[in-house]
């Protein structure tokens, strides 16, 4: 039995089903920006890349909590 993804990696699969592009592409993305504040960040894949919040949300929280345990 294969254990559910929980937290924000949860939303990964649908992100990639609906948006077409695999999440290391989109956490790519997010760290080449300028910006750096979390809501920046989700406003900006909202307004640029027509994200809706929540998945735009989810892929900042992962990829800046990724970043901060490196």
């Amino acid at each position: 039995m294969t254990e559910q993804v929980k937290g924000p990696a949860g939303y990964f699969p649908s992100i990639e089903k609906k948006y077409g592009r695999p999440i290391a592409e989109w956490q790519d993305l997010i760290r080449a920006s300028p910006l750096t504040r979390h809501m920046e960040l989700v406003a900006w894949l909202k307004t640029e890349h027509g994200l809706g919040h929540g998945h735009a949300n989810a892929l900042v929280a992962h990829t800046l909590a990724e970043d901060r345990a490196e």
